[in-house]
């Protein structure tokens, strides 16, 4: 990992760079055709312009050749730049490799905004571990932690490292790593991914892998590695290069030599009139267009909400054959609530939920909170007398005198009340008083008002 955030520094500073030699570049050209009645001071200005935007080009195409890779895109704007200079062209020189830097540069930048937008959406990156040392809690980098050690998660703490619980349970949110909002129990014996948030407990946890090796650290190099494949279309140019610039190379020659032989010409005249073919045939337009395009797709998507990790990826879009909807946040508002209120024929709706809400006033458990979220009102916690937590099953509380049991199905098998069991989706809460049933709460997430529209529409839409 601190490999990539080095090399994560590295591509920055060379944006940087890029960025500074382009708008250097751009100033001495503009200067130099402001001084047009001093033809040697504008011609060295544009050579130092030409050279400072197009340096790097000329070196990968040199590099190329002498590795037998003698025709493709750099060798293309290199030999049409020259060319350009040949025929005493120096703008347009000039104004070719900047143009294509700024395409290069402005693709970079978008890539790099989309890739940042993912990493701070995900949130997973832990800051520190905590290990016990001499009865004390000391803080320290999850790279030093070891196979082997002993790290405590305290409430509302991410699990910094992959590992098996050896003491203590909790709640679990896992909607960073696996995108859904329904919390996790865990418990002695189970195993903790990191990345995960501790919403309520106290663990124990016995670290299997190293930081390098763990499921947060390898999500988030996926995320922040972009993709080093080029896109079909950017093949395509390579490829195109290979061909495209050795016919026009050689029909340049021919140009330059065919017409003087046979025709007598003067060679100076035909030689110009090879190196205006050159400069005329360099493909700017498709060079420079593609990354302004995927600039443009990667942008326009971010403005709708949607994150696209890099060009081959945008691509891909073009042409689907299946898509694959995430649920949870996606089709759903990602977020949990009571749905369903069941009562029996001797309650009403508002004494089931109120009975609830008062049994589970005192938890912080995810459940708890959406069922006091929709009961919506104070509780007098001078009603109750007492509670107590069953592990696994949920909670026993005294509320007016009466005993109130409020759990899963579990609870009330153990306590042989008899029950209507619930058949609908979702996480199922049911209530009895005084060892009689009373009825169930739904808590579920719901879907999107367009979700189902969405889905219909591209069905329907299908090729």
């Amino acid at each position: 990992m601190c490999k990539n955030h080095h090399h994560k520094h590295e591509e920055e500073k060379n944006d940087k760079v890029l960025l500074a030699r382009v708008i250097l570049a751009i100033v001495l050209f503009s200067l130099a055709m402001i001084f047009t009645s001093a033809p040697t001071f504008k011609i060295s200005l544009l050579g130092i312009s030409y050279l400072i935007a197009g340096y790097d080009i000329l070196i990968k195409a040199l590099k190329n050749i002498i590795k037998g890779k003698v025709f493709d895109e750099n060798f293309l704007m290199g030999i049409a730049t020259l060319g350009a200079i040949g025929i005493k062209e120096y703008p347009e020189a000039v104004m070719v490799m900047v143009l294509y830097q700024i395409g290069e540069y402005l693709q970079d930048k978008a890539v790099e905004k989309s890739q940042n937008s993912i990493t701070e959406l995900m949130d997973i990156r832990p800051d520190y571990a905590n290990i016990e040392k001499n009865g004390d809690l000391t803080k320290i980098s999850p790279y030093e932690v070891k196979i082997g050690d002993t790290i405590i998660v305290k409430t509302g703490e991410k699990i910094p490292l992959d590992g098996i619980i050896i003491d203590g349970s909790a709640t679990l949110d896992t909607s960073a790593l696996t995108g859904e909002s329904r919390p996790r129990e865990v418990k002695i014996g189970d195993e903790a991914i990191s990345g995960c948030i501790n919403t309520n407990g106290l663990l124990k946890i016995r670290v299997t892998k190293e930081y390098g090796q763990s499921t947060v650290s390898k999500i988030l190099d996926l995320v922040e590695n972009a993709s080093s494949k080029k896109t079909k279309t950017e093949n395509f140019i390579t490829k195109f290069a290979k061909i495209y610039t050795p016919v026009v190379v050689l029909a340049a020659l021919f140009l330059a030599i065919l017409p003087p032989l046979i025709f007598g010409s003067n060679f100076s005249v035909w030689i110009n009139r090879a190196l205006t073919f050159l400069v005329i045939s360099c493909p700017c337009a498709l060079v420079i267009s593609v990354p302004l395009g995927f600039f443009a797709g990667i942008g326009g998507a971010s403005k709708c909400g949607i994150l696209v990790k890099g060009s081959s990826y945008l691509e891909l879009l073009s042409k689907p054959e299946t898509i694959v909807f995430d649920k949870t946040g996606t089709l759903t508002q990602g977020c949990f609530k009571v749905v369903k209120i069941v009562q029996q024929e001797d309650t009403t709706k508002e004494e089931l939920l109120e009975l609830t809400a008062y049994a589970e006033s005192y938890s912080n458990h995810p459940i708890a909170l959406y069922i006091k979220k929709a009961y919506d009102k104070n509780i007098d916690k001078n009603r109750i007398s007492e509670i107590s937590e069953i592990a696994g099953n949920g909670v026993r509380a005294e509320i007016n005198g009466c005993s109130i049991l409020v759990g899963n199905e579990n609870l009330l098998k153990n306590h042989n009340i008899s029950y209507q069991k619930a058949n609908e989706t979702g996480t199922i809460v049911y209530t009895a008083k005084n060892s009689k049933f009373l009825g169930h709460i739904v808590i579920s997430d719901k879907l999107k008002e367009d979700a189902q529209k969405a889905i219909i529409e591209k069905s329907n839409n299908r090729t």
